[in-house]
């Protein structure tokens, strides 16, 4: 394999993103705009050098081929969409050194297995509300009534958006015939939270991807007037929807997991009615399916409880569910040895955000490798990584596919 690999050069791609995309209020890749087409032409511009096969997807996400001695393909990526005044890593981290991946294969021998780049297409589904969307089709996992049906704070459409972009509902299946080929996927990402930092390590072996249990709770009183109802006679679906939300904080503490409420509202929703309904959301996740399991159950029976203490009726919607994906063994030893090569501590640690690593794990075998991120930030515009860390996640990354094409 050629040893012509340079992390410098990923960072100074990622700079220039930065540049074409970015601005005071962070980066604008905000996906299906014209921010992101010019990350896209960006990235188009710099495969049109390298003798790679590239080709959109039906679902939009980007692919470069190197074949290979064989048809069975590594794959390696991530995403260049961000989130509205999002950061400059995330997602592009992946992406520019998978494209440094590619360069460096291409200046060197054929390679054993045919090796692919893909961007993934709305990863962050920031505009539409359905997360890991390409990926999400590769793996065949989207729900085509749900998507046809979602739109966009103005009001757009998500069919007549992607229709926009050449990508039509009623074709996204036929990207289901890309696992055919694919052997592993393979994927560097910043960590987005602080616990590299905290531990003082600049790099860790991605374990799997969380679970996730999302759901909406509506609780069901009766609104009254806020100086004629005395307390005793209220039905105040607020009281019972906050008694519910500590409830969910200590259940999250018990089981070491993650439980977050991240918005409510009430209705009629002024100073001096007693709120008659309350919606609340709540994000639940773990790496262990069956402590999520319990955090469910122990979720929905508090709701129950405080509903009734409180007068009240409580229904339950579901949002978003998707099992932990638990990284393909082998895959996790190379990826070891990998960072072996750079630094002298093997940290394992799981992921608490999804990645299209989390889609790809379904049903193939998956590693990630992440860098820290500076005081746990990302989908910031302060979101950064110390440049030596980013380097040598580089560096372990470059290693790991190579390991993997010969393994």
């Amino acid at each position: 394999m050629s040893d012509n690999f340079s992390s410098k050069r990923v960072i100074e791609n990622l700079r220039v993103l930065a540049q074409r995309t970015g601005g005071p209020n962070g980066a604008r890749r905000l996906c299906w705009t014209p921010e992101w087409l010019e990350a896209r032409a960006l990235l188009r511009e710099q495969l049109s050098t390298l003798p790679l096969e590239v080709e959109q997807d039906e679902a939009g996400n980007l692919w470069a081929y190197l074949r290979g001695e064989s048809n069975e393909t590594i794959v390696i990526g991530s995403h260049l969409d961000s989130v509205p005044s999002g950061g400059w890593l995330d997602g592009a981290l992946g992406v520019m050194a998978g494209l440094e991946v590619m360069r460096a294969l291409c200046n060197g021998p054929k390679p054993s297995r045919t090796v692919a780049l893909v961007d993934w297409a709305d990863e962050e589904g920031a505009r539409f509300g359905r997360s890991l969307f390409g990926s999400a089709a590769v793996a065949g996992s989207l729900d085509l009534e749900v998507l046809a049906g979602l739109k966009d704070k103005n009001n757009a459409g998500l069919v007549e958006t992607l229709a926009e972009h050449g990508v039509h509902l009623n074709a996204l299946e036929q990207c289901e015939k890309k696992r055919d080929t694919i052997a592993a996927y393979l994927e560097l990402h910043i960590e987005q939270g602080p616990v590299l930092e905290q531990m003082n390590q600049p790099i860790a072996v991605v374990t799997g991807t969380v679970g996730i249990e999302r759901k909406r709770f509506i609780f069901s009183g009766q609104a009254a007037h806020a100086g004629t109802m005395p307390m005793v006679m209220r039905k105040d679906s607020l009281r019972a929807a906050s008694r519910f939300i500590l409830d969910v904080a200590d259940i999250g503490v018990v089981h070491n997991g993650v439980t977050t409420v991240g918005s409510i509202s009430c209705k009629p929703g002024v100073v001096t009615a007693v709120p008659g309904e309350t919606m609340v959301t709540l994000d639940m996740r773990h790496i262990d399916a069956t402590s999520l399991n319990k955090m469910l159950t122990e979720s929905l029976a508090s709701a129950t409880k405080w509903a009734e203490h409180e007068g009240c009726q409580v229904t339950v919607e579901h949002i978003f569910a998707i099992d932990p994906m638990i990284f393909d063994p082998k895959l996790i030893e190379m990826v070891r040895q990998s960072i072996g090569e750079v630094h002298d501590t093997i940290i394992e640690i799981p992921s608490g955000a999804l990645h299209d690593a989390s889609e790809m794990a379904r049903s193939i075998p998956t590693a990630m490798i992440f860098t820290s991120s500076t005081n746990g930030l990302s989908h910031t515009k302060e979101e950064d990584t110390p440049v030596e860390h980013l380097e040598m996640g580089c560096v372990a990354f470059w290693s790991l596919v190579n390991r993997v094409i010969t393994g």
